[in-house]
Parts: C-alpha cells; sequence; structure tokens
C-alpha cells in the first residue's frame, strides 16, 4: 500500500471533514489503494495505554468521504457490498433467534439508533429498536450517562451495527460506550457487555501490546465469543486481539469471480499479524515459527477497494450513505456469524478444530517479515489471514 501524502491545508480541510480540530498536521493521513483513497477515521499515533478503531472511510484524493453515490450496477442501492453480498460471499443463511451480540466501542453516538434503522431498511433487514427489545445502548458502566461524541469512533460504531445485522438480521444487538479511548475504560465495557448476558462482544480497535497485562483481564470470558480486528496498518501485533483469550479476526481482499465459489480473497495488505511478545501460545495454536500467540486466527473482508456500504454520520455529524474498508469489517462480521449460530465457544478453539470448513487465503502479504507465514498468505495457516474465511457457519 503506497501513502499520497498532502500539505496542510488537504490535511485540515480532511480533519474537519471527520469532525477533528486541526490541532496537528500529521493527525490525518490520505492513503492511496491502488485507485482508492481512504482515510483511517481514528487518527494514528494514539499513547500507550489507549487504542484507535480501525475503521477506513472511502474518501476523494482530498479526504472528504464518498457518500451519497449510488452503485452503477444496482439502482437504488448505496455503493459497497451490501448484507446479500456478504451473506453470499461467506456461504451464510439463517436469521438468527436472538442471541445477543454486544459491540464495544467508544465515545457517545446519538444517532445509532436512527442510523441503523436506516440501513436495515434499506436492505430489507427487520427493525432492531429499542421499542422491539431488539436494541440496546448503554454506557460503559451499563447506564444511560452517555459519553461525548466523536465522528471518528461514531462511524466506527455505525460500522460495527451495520455488521452485525447484515450477519444475523434476528439477533439482538447491545451497544455499550466506553467514556474514552482508553484500554481500562474499554475493557470495563467489555466486562459490562459480559454481564448483561451477551453471547458475542466484537471490538474493532486496539493498540500496542507494551504494558497491557494489567487490562488483559477484560477479555478473558470463557463461553463468549469475543472477536477484535487485528489491525490496519500492516505486519504487526496489536492488543487485545493478541490475547489468548480472544477471535483475532484478520482482513481480505475479496472480488467477485469465475470460481466455483463465485468470489476470490487475498490477503489484505493493511491487516495486522504477528508473533506476541507478551502473551503465551494457547493450546490450540500449531504454527511452529511463533512460541507465543500468534495472530490472527480467521478473516474476512476489510479492504477498502473492496468495500462496505454503511450509513453513518460524516461532516459535522450528518449521517449519509458512506463506504468503509478496515479490519473494523471483519470483527463485527465474524461477530454477526457466532450471534447467528448462537454458539459460546472457548477463545478461537473452534474454528481451529473445524478448518476444512473455511475458505482457505492463498496469495498476498501485509508486510516484510522474510517470506514467513507471519506476513505471507498461504496454504493452510498464515498470520494476515488466519485459518481462512467463512464457507458457512460450521467453524463458529
Amino acid at each position: 500500500m503506497s501513502l499520497a501524502r498532502w500539505g496542510l491545508a488537504a490535511l485540515v480541510c480532511a480533519m474537519a471533514a471527520f469532525g477533528a480540530a486541526p490541532a496537528s498536521a500529521q493527525a490525518v493521513q490520505i492513503e492511496r489503494s491502488a485507485n482508492t483513497y481512504h482515510v483511517a477515521v481514528c487518527p494514528h499515533g494514539n499513547p500507550l495505554g489507549t487504542a484507535r478503531c480501525f475503521a477506513h472511510v472511502v474518501t476523494d484524493a482530498r479526504g472528504n468521504p464518498m457518500n451519497g453515490k449510488l452503485s452503477p450496477n444496482a439502482a437504488g442501492a448505496p455503493s459497497g457490498y451490501g448484507p446479500n453480498d456478504l451473506r453470499g460471499a461467506y456461504n451464510i443463511s439463517g436469521s438468527g433467534s436472538g442471541t445477543t451480540v454486544a459491540i464495544v466501542d467508544a465515545y457517545g453516538y446519538p444517532n445509532a439508533e436512527s442510523d441503523l434503522a436506516v440501513y436495515r431498511n434499506q436492505f430489507g433487514i427487520p427493525a432492531c429498536t429499542t421499542a422491539n427489545g431488539c436494541f440496546k445502548k448503554v454506557d460503559q458502566n451499563g447506564g444511560t450517562a452517555y459519553p461525548r461524541t466523536n465522528t471518528g469512533w461514531d462511524q466506527e460504531q455505525a460500522l460495527d451495527l451495520d455488521m452485525v445485522s447484515a450477519m444475523c438480521p434476528s439477533c439482538h444487538i447491545l451497544l455499550v460506550e466506553a467514556t474514552t479511548s482508553s484500554l481500562t475504560n474499554l475493557g470495563t465495557a467489555v466486562n459490562t457487555a459480559a454481564n448483561a448476558g451477551a453471547t458475542v462482544i466484537s471490538n474493532s480497535y486496539g493498540g500496542s501490546e507494551t504494558g497491557t497485562s494489567s487490562v488483559a483481564g477484560f477479555y478473558t470470558h470463557p463461553g463468549i465469543a469475543i472477536t477484535v480486528s487485528t489491525g490496519d496498518s500492516g505486519y504487526g501485533v496489536q492488543f487485545p486481539a493478541s490475547s489468548p483469550d480472544v477471535i483475532a479476526v484478520g482482513g481480505t481482499h475479496l472480488v467477485r469471480s469465475s470460481a466455483p465459489r463465485g468470489w476470490t480473497e487475498t490477503a489484505w495488505t493493511g491487516g495486522g499479524s504477528g508473533c506476541s511478545k507478551v502473551y503465551p501460545k494457547p493450546s490450540y495454536e500449531t504454527d511452529t515459527l511463533c512460541t507465543m500467540r500468534m495472530e490472527g486466527d480467521v478473516s474476512a473482508v476489510a479492504d477498502p477497494i473492496t468495500s462496505i456500504a454503511v450509513y453513518g454520520p460524516a461532516q459535522s455529524g450528518k449521517s449519509q450513505w458512506l463506504v468503509f474498508g478496515g479490519t473494523s469489517v471483519a470483527a463485527p462480521l465474524i461477530g454477526g456469524i457466532y450471534g447467528l449460530t448462537g454458539h459460546t465457544p472457548t477463545a478461537a478453539s473452534g474454528i481451529y478444530a473445524n478448518r476444512s470448513q473455511l475458505n482457505d487465503v492463498t496469495s498476498g502479504s501485509n508486510g516484510s517479515c522474510g517470506g514467513t507465514y507471519f506476513c505471507t498468505a498461504g496454504v493452510g495457516y498464515d498470520g494476515p489471514t488466519g485459518l481462512g474465511t467463512p464457507n458457512g457457519t460450521g467453524p463458529f
């Protein structure tokens, strides 16, 4: 992936578009993948002890979100893959039976329920509202003292809500909003989700492993599927994806093809992977070069080039259709599949026990690692795509 670096004026313009104060010129980077421009909605460079979300919104060359445009291939439909595309690509059927999928993110999103309603209505998914008992939003302590808003994290929340809805139309959704993006606050929100009875908890964020041993316990909840994005900066380890107690979800480039499946996938250049320096190797992992926890475990679409339709906030919080990528797509997508099955796994062990039921992703790379599986996709297990992508619900 190459980065298109722009001058101060373009950066300030892009920051204004995302509702951020133009405090520094390096807070926003416009990235270019092939002919697609995109921006990480949560700026890089977060301090130790904090996390950043991994959503990327597709933009024009100046960093303005590409919103409101319609697909030339489907009259009236928003740009980007929709639920039918994703369910078809991953051989997913059924609607679920009301299990609760929790989404943990930082900051407040006042329009979460109304934006979700637009997405679900567009694609013919039954309403999920507070009134019908399907949707609930709480603060990190389970109350209604919602935190201040942040446009980037609001966009992340919109993406997460829509991906769970796409995979599991009948799942109940619990949105837990942490006060800030500190790992302590996010971890508190995870505990709140677990205590509220969620079967699945999706987390589309991460940060450095350094000093995280004190917060690792927040992600240890046996019997709950905790999905975590592996990152959006290429080869390198992120926490909490490196925790042995979670399901680390990497990213792919997903396109239609003439293959029998109808789709092909390669590793996304921006997805994270690698060998932990902090966390021990779980018993379900059998790769030989990493003696510690290796990420990821499984993967799904993430490349902004092969982007996803989302309805959420853009400039000044105004809601409209947007297109997204990042492993922030993949974690709630896999979380929705777990919600669909209603299973209660022990970390990622079920995926490893049923690896034959996945689509093996055998090409692509997310960085330089001497050609090893740490950053290079190949037959069988590899870091960027784990054991592969969903081919039905069996491994979940």
